[in-house]
């Protein structure tokens, strides 16, 4: 790639960042329109079914993330390995990354079964908390499935082999819409159980989903070097331990973001069902649109994991902007959309004018934050490919907890800069927080690739003197 000019290299660049990336963007796509579904149903049913799916997906999501981002270690230590051409050591990581999929996933599972004390805690208000609480447990009852598919997933994904996810992405899409409408209306002799039937929906896609992608990778002659399943390994603690040093941190980093989106949404739980509505209906599209440069982070993540694997850290590099200089050109577009469509986004979700009104205020401070997040991801997807992620928990969990939250509640709820502004004010501390993991994240990406490249500098100059 080198002798090519730097407008072909781009060119060749961001062609091989897409053909990775639009499985990805159309899988996360497919995944979050189960909450896009989720939310429209329930709207359809009542504000208040509409409250309850809010608080419990500003529940479950941040657990879900925290879960995926620690099996997300499976990517980048598969693509190295791919990238080095180690296929026959995949098989035994891989089998590793299953054990601790199944032990995060139940362990998640049995969270939010009993996460009744949390909303108590945060004063939801009371009608909320059993409805909330019937679709946490609905979603609950997938969450050891998921976990084993995602280790899976990430397998696929390092392998540069991202269709299986995309395909089995839309079936659990196309599966969730007629099974919410079953449960959520009571249909075939089943009882009504209004928004909590979206969480059991959920819970039984999830499944579906596993068995899909089990079926895939024994299946398909792509995944047979890596001899997967062709012996049984107990769980062996080094192995572990290894995927933990470099997924808790990635974890971390992710449920640090997701979470503040869930405080937020419960301290605006106080403030009644109009305001949680039209909350959740500007936080459900944001996720949706945020899915596409998280996407490319995820791209991002394998093409310097297997550049790296290869030994050559300055085509790291090169992917590596090549996918910020992608994700800030789809911000301009998706910024400038929000702004323009914001009301008649608001409409999709409901016909009720007052929560139309607050979700269309909302949605221009999601407008206003796509740069800053898709920086901030695209790099923190990059630095995963490097395995550099404990400078990225800390950074983001900074970048949040220390500055984006308190900046947040102070414009929001208290006076501590004038007259408390509500939800506004919460959502211009996101800015503030996400424009500065933007900065952090990116001095940091910029520094690790160079500390790659001068390491093989040195390593050659080195190896140049013994021949010598």
């Amino acid at each position: 790639m080198s002798a090519l000019s730097r407008p072909a290299r781009v060119h060749t660049e961001l062609r091989a960042l897409l053909k990775l990336a639009t499985p990805i963007i159309i899988a996360q796509l497919a995944n979050t329109a189960m909450g896009f579904v989720d939310t429209v149903m329930a709207g359809r049913v009542s504000p208040h079914d509409l409250a309850a799916v809010a608080l419990g997906n500003s529940l479950w999501v941040p657990v879900f993330l925290l879960m995926t981002g620690i099996l997300l270690a499976t990517t980048a230590k598969v693509a190295q390995r791919f990238g080095a051409g180690q296929e026959s050591d995949i098989g035994a990581l891989v089998r590793q990354g299953l054990w601790l999929g199944l032990a995060v996933g139940c362990g998640s599972a049995a969270l939010l079964w009993n996460a009744t004390p949390v909303l108590r805690l945060m004063d939801v208000d009371p009608s909320l908390i059993e409805p909330a609480m019937g679709y946490l447990r609905g979603v609950a009852c997938g969450f050891p499935a998921v976990a084993l598919y995602y280790v899976l997933r990430c397998y696929s994904d390092g392998l540069g082999h991202t269709r299986p996810s995309m395909v089995l992405s839309l079936c659990g899409l196309l599966l969730n819409i007629p099974l919410n409408y079953v449960l959520i209306y009571g249909k075939l002799g089943l009882p009504a159980l209004g928004g909590v039937g979206c969480g059991w929906a959920t819970g039984i896609v999830m499944w579906c989903m596993l068995l899909g992608m089990l079926w895939w990778v024994n299946w398909a002659p792509f995944y047979k070097p890596s001899q997967l399943f062709s012996r049984f390994d107990w769980p062996q603690w080094p192995v572990i331990r290894r995927l933990l040093s470099v997924g808790v941190p990635i974890g971390v980093s992710v449920f640090a973001e997701s979470s503040i989106f869930a405080v937020i949404a419960l301290l605006i739980g106080s403030l009644g069902a109009t305001v949680v509505a039209g909350h959740q209906i500007a936080l459900n599209f944001s996720s949706l649109i945020f899915m596409i440069p998280y996407s490319l982070g995820m791209a991002a993540t394998v093409r310097v994991g297997q550049a790296l694997g290869r030994g050559e850290p300055r085509n790291a590099r090169f992917s590596a902007g090549v996918a910020m200089g992608t994700a800030l050109g789809y911000a301009c577009l998706s910024a400038s959309l929000v702004l323009l469509l914001r009301e008649q986004i608001a409409q999709i979700y409901t016909p009720d004018p007052a929560v139309i009104a607050i979700a269309a205020t909302l949605m221009v401070y999601s407008a206003l934050f796509q740069f800053s997040d898709a920086v901030q991801v695209t790099a923190a997807g990059a630095l995963r490919g490097y395995q550099d992620t404990r400078a990225t928990m800390l950074f983001t969990l900074f970048a949040y907890w220390g500055i984006g939250l308190p900046v947040g509640y102070g414009l929001g709820l208290a006076d501590w800069f004038g007259e408390p502004s509500g939800p506004s004010g919460l959502w211009q501390g996101l800015i503030v927080g996400l424009t500065c993991a933007a900065v952090l994240l990116g001095i940091r990406l910029a520094r690790s690739a160079r500390r790659r490249i001068r390491a093989q500098s040195s390593s050659a100059t080195v190896a140049a003197k013994a021949v010598q």
